[in-house]
């Protein structure tokens, strides 16, 4: 059965949840689901903002009938060409072959390599700060390359101020019922927007620095992203989180510890750090041990927090696996502007902390503590004081 939302009297919600996912984009764990979400403008002229995941088509389609109530589908807007958003494409085509379709030439090219139809007689070719009318609303389009996919756009509607914003301001998590942003964000989403942004834009800041600078021109009501829920209240908090994760500003001084242990005695160092940083009064410290948490989490919080401690057996004369991921995927998704302790591990050959160090020294704006701790199988008694002078320098460095 069908199960929309009224936005407003014109703008209906016609997406949906998906709670089985496993695997977002087949990587990611979602233990909380995700929504995708669509949107039906009731104007003159009806325009659909975007589809949705595959996983949900029955219930999309259901939605967008019912809410059509038998008027034609006139338009679609494609913001963003990714099949957890366009994967209803080629059956709403058929479906409404009077249908016309909103986007970009570099949109047209891809839509053309999911589906085997050509829509170039049916495509209305924008670019950025064109407009269209519908009747009563007025939608200009903002280009917004890379924020993640080349062909993203973002689409703003002049008469309501609200802005159509792809995958920008989404989060992971499925909607439960409550549409809009205005319960507690903070507990109920901000993680998971956090873990979102990192994981799958976060490669691209200087792209969403340019989208943020278009927004800002903006007057918004509302924003409406293509995950999770409609921001309708406080646009400063989403767009100072933006800023800083676009810019890899820390949000918070804080400290976490992450580590690659095979037998525990790397993890024991790691605990007794941890607990000397707690005695001289650091609060906000978390700790992920690289083989029970995906990458994903641990990425998050690196952007999270201001001081990072890296921890690694040596394993096959190198980094352990699962912490030589980890660093491989904070490289790859630009983190900068960090400090960072390390302290290694080697039955017979440490070798792990000068091949982390190696890895952190080609990003950007790493400052790299000097007092690496290097111990054997164990950490030893004499060793404790080693601990004291990297915590004390941790503490240090998060004073100045």
């Amino acid at each position: 059965m069908h199960n929309i939302r009224k936005i407003q009297d014109d703008l209906i919600y016609v997406g949906g949840n998906d709670r089985r996912l496993a695997l977002f984009e087949n990587h990611y764990p979602i233990p909380r689901g995700v929504s995708y979400n669509a949107y039906l403008v009731l104007d003159e002229k009806t325009i659909l903002l975007d589809t949705a995941d595959a996983a949900i088509s029955e219930l999309f389609f259901e939605n967008v009938t019912y809410a059509l109530r038998g008027r034609p589908l006139d338009y679609i807007i494609v913001n963003h060409m990714e099949p957890d958003h366009c994967a209803n494409l080629g059956r709403l085509l058929e479906r409404y072959p009077d249908m016309q379709v909103i986007c970009n030439s570099k949109t047209l090219g891809m839509i053309q390599q999911f589906f085997a139809a050509d829509v170039s007689a049916r495509a209305v070719l924008i670019k950025e700060g064109d407009t269209f009318c519908s009747g009563r609303h007025v939608f200009t389009f903002v280009m917004a390359p890379m924020v993640h996919w080349p062909e993203a756009m973002v689409t703003y509607d002049v008469t309501d101020k609200i802005l159509f914003s792809a995958d920008a301001f989404g989060t992971w998590g499925a909607l439960n019922g409550n549409l809009f942003d205005d319960v507690n964000f903070d507990r109920d989403w901000l993680d998971d927007a956090r873990r979102y942004y990192t994981n799958i834009v976060g490669k691209y800041g200087p792209q969403v620095q340019a989208l943020l600078g278009k927004a800002a021109g903006l007057e918004l009501q509302m924003i409406c992203p293509l995950h999770g829920p409609i921001i309708r209240s406080d646009f400063g908090y989403f767009l100072d989180k933006y800023q800083k994760w676009s810019t890899y500003q820390p949000e918070e001084k804080a400290v976490m510890i992450a580590y690659g242990t095979i037998y525990g005695g790397t993890a024991n160092a790691a605990e007794i750090l941890a607990n000397k940083l707690a005695e001289r009064g650091v609060k906000n410290i978390v700790m992920y041990d690289t083989s029970a948490t995906h990458s994903s989490y641990i990425l998050a919080d690196a952007f999270r927090c201001s001081h990072l401690v890296f921890a690694s057996s040596t394993y096959n004369n190198g980094i352990f696996s699962t912490m030589e991921h980890l660093l491989h995927e904070l490289k790859a998704h630009n983190l900068s502007n960090r400090t960072v302790a390390l302290l290694q591990n080697g039955s017979w050959g440490p070798n792990a902390g000068k091949q982390m160090k190696e890895l952190l020294e080609g990003m950007k704006n790493i400052t790299i503590l000097e007092n690496m701790v290097t111990f054997k199988s164990r950490l030893q008694e004499e060793q404790n004081a080693e601990l004291d002078e990297l915590a004390d320098a941790i503490v240090a460095s998060m004073k100045a």
